[in-house]
């Protein structure tokens, strides 16, 4: 009998002494990166490692040219970071990080692989394509909805849910973009949103199916394809040689980020006694006599309630941020970023930022979302020639003076300041920017009202529209559905805007992607932007040439676009009557010339010394 009871004793003891190691053992839910490279230019690296009281764990590895400088904790003791330096002569390999606490210990398996990526460049020569890949083309129902999402729903009919759209969607109409000129893709972002419905301005319960409430940085949207999707949509445009570009959210994440829901440290986003919202004005950050509780305003401020502002003074969290950025272009093979709401960053960590993706991509096209409508004020978020007290480095930006200036103009009669008039002074400013040929010109995006219904759907201004934005100088991007004319105003909600691509379901009627799908109208819409397109593609003197614009004269504007080797006339007549051209007041660019053919129509003009140019219309006149 006392022999069974020494038995049951050891055995209640060893289960204890079990259950008391397993309780040590170190837990870890994040490590982040979730791998990394050899050949990096920066050195070091920084592991994130979050789990259970992991602060406690000791930490230890044993590779080759890597080795742990030191590890840090925060008043949380669910984080620990470790810094390491990644030698240049560490090979690529798979490395095991051992965490410690006193007999137990987590083994975690981290890959280190050569740098392969070199981004392509993106330049003028481009024609740059934003789509929102939820509304775009569902190519993959299996991934609609996915159980134990904070979100589950999926319904087409519903404007405010998620539709089902995914990279597959996209993979299956490159042909169709390909087709019609493009040689870029920008997605609104892809990363992780594991958000329940968030209560928007108008009452209405969204899904986040537009990308911009990050919850996880690491995990690409499973319900577009995951992190393998979006490396196949990578593949498959570089194999057309075609370009990725991805959308940064460095401002904010939703409340749902893990990292809210219990963040490293009391600073790790920026906290009010009471909700703030941002004040969305960047003046105080210009203004000689302004004050810092004003600036405060404008980058600590809330985006949304539901929308945790970043501290990105947090040195941490700056890096991790950055970490991430580098990771995403080398992981996916990315050409370029846009950087949502930039002028609500720390201006400071942008330039951090900015400057060490250039430092190991020189090559990477980034460019940034202000939405200021004012030359001089937009040229302080980007580089500029402006002697400003800071100089940001943002090497581009989304051009919205011009954007506000084609979209007015078209909509007005000419007269001093109006018309067409507004588009040669926004232009006429390009002195302010450093290099106007990186300013991302555009006719409307995922956030703004529609161009078509913008102009009360007048065709001739379509097309006066879509040839300016093709023949300008910088870097066009189009919006998805423009080309086939889709049409809608920001009322009552953004959904209105973001409508899906006819074609893109299984259910769909009928398909805008065909000629067939299309009516005649929507053909030659599509016909105009794919012959602008990819003739601007295929010449150089239009898409990078030297930018001439004259004064415009009786509701006339005419610009040219040059090189040693062609000259381009572009004639825009936004009247309602036909126009006659005297083009000797343009005989610095036109000496030495005596025909031309209208790129558009590919008729033969005999003699340009007086062009008779019908109502709102423009010519491209390729000059012979």
């Amino acid at each position: 009998m006392m022999n069974i009871l020494k038995k049951l004793l050891l055995s209640f003891l060893g289960a204890c002494l079990s259950c008391y190691v397993i309780a040590q053992n170190p837990q870890i839910q994040y490590l982040h990166p979730t791998n990394w490279w050899v050949g990096m230019k920066n050195p070091n690296l920084q592991l994130l490692v979050y789990g259970q009281n992991i602060s406690k764990a000791k930490v230890s590895l044993n590779y080759p040219g890597v080795k742990i400088k030191k590890t840090q904790t925060t008043s949380n003791p669910n984080y620990l970071f470790v810094d390491l330096e990644i030698a240049k002569t560490a090979k690529a390999g798979k490395m095991q990080l051992v965490f410690s606490n006193g007999n137990a210990k987590n083994t975690q398996s981290f890959t280190l692989s050569p740098k392969r990526h070199k981004p392509l460049p993106i330049n003028s020569s481009d024609f740059v394509y934003l789509l929102m890949p939820d509304r775009f083309a569902n190519g993959d129902e299996s991934n609609d909805k996915i159980d134990g999402m904070l979100d589950p729903q999926a319904d087409k009919n519903v404007p405010f849910l998620r539709h089902g759209g995914d990279f597959q969607g996209i993979v299956d109409h490159l042909d169709y973009l390909q087709e019609l000129g493009v040689t870029a893709l920008w997605n609104t972002p892809v990363i992780e949103n594991n958000t329940t419905l968030k209560k928007e301005l108008h009452g209405n319960m969204q899904a986040a199916y537009h990308g911009y409430h990050f919850s996880n940085h690491y995990q690409i949207e499973r319900r577009l394809g995951g992190n393998e999707g979006y490396k196949k949509l990578s593949v498959a445009l570089h194999q057309r040689g075609m370009k990725l570009i991805q959308d940064a959210v460095y401002n904010h994440v939703s409340e749902d980020h893990w990292m809210f829901q219990d963040p490293p440290t009391q600073d790790w986003f920026n906290k009010w006694p009471t909700y703030t919202n941002t004040s969305h004005k960047e003046l105080p950050l210009l203004d000689p006599a302004g004050t810092e509780t004003d600036r405060k305003y404008l980058t600590d401020g809330w985006f949304m309630p539901f929308l945790p502002d970043v501290n990105q003074r947090n040195p941490l969290f700056a890096n991790y941020l950055i970490q991430h950025a580098i990771w995403c272009t080398e992981e996916f093979g990315l050409d370029g970023w846009r950087i949502d709401t930039y002028k609500y960053n720390d201006m400071p960590f942008m330039n951090r930022c900015n400057q060490a993706l250039l430092e190991e991509y020189p090559n990477l096209i980034i460019f940034g979302e202000t939405w200021v409508t004012n030359p001089a004020i937009l040229s302080y978020f980007v580089k500029s020639n402006v002697k400003f007290p800071f100089q940001c480095n943002l090497p581009g930006t989304c051009d919205f003076p011009s954007f506000a200036a084609i979209n007015e103009g078209l909509k007005e009669q000419f007269s001093w300041d109006g018309g067409i008039n507004r588009v040669y002074q926004a232009l006429a400013q390009d002195f302010l920017y450093a290099d106007p040929y990186k300013m991302v010109t555009f006719l409307e995006n995922h956030d703004t009202d529609r161009f078509f219904s913008v102009i009360g759907e007048d065709f001739n201004k379509y097309k006066l529209g879509v040839t300016w934005l093709l023949t300008t100088r910088g870097i066009p991007q189009f919006y998805y559905g423009t080309e086939v004319l889709m049409k809608n105003m920001k009322n009552p909600t953004d959904a209105e805007v973001r409508r899906d691509f006819v074609g893109g379901w299984k259910g769909d009627q009928e398909s805008k992607f065909t000629t067939a799908g299309r009516t005649s109208r929507e053909n030659e819409a599509f016909e105009l932007v794919k012959t602008l397109a990819n003739y601007r593609k295929n010449t150089p003197s239009l898409h990078s040439g030297e930018f001439m614009q004259y004064l415009p004269q009786n509701g006339v504007y005419v610009y040219f676009r040059y090189d040693i080797s062609k000259t381009i006339m572009v004639v825009m007549n936004t009247n309602t009557d036909e126009a006659v051209v005297d083009t000797e007041r343009f005989s610095k660019r036109t000496k030495g010339f005596k025909t031309a053919k209208n790129i558009l129509t590919q008729a033969s003009i005999v003699d340009i010394k007086s062009l008779k140019i019908p109502a709102m219309t423009a010519w491209v006149l390729e000059l012979k």
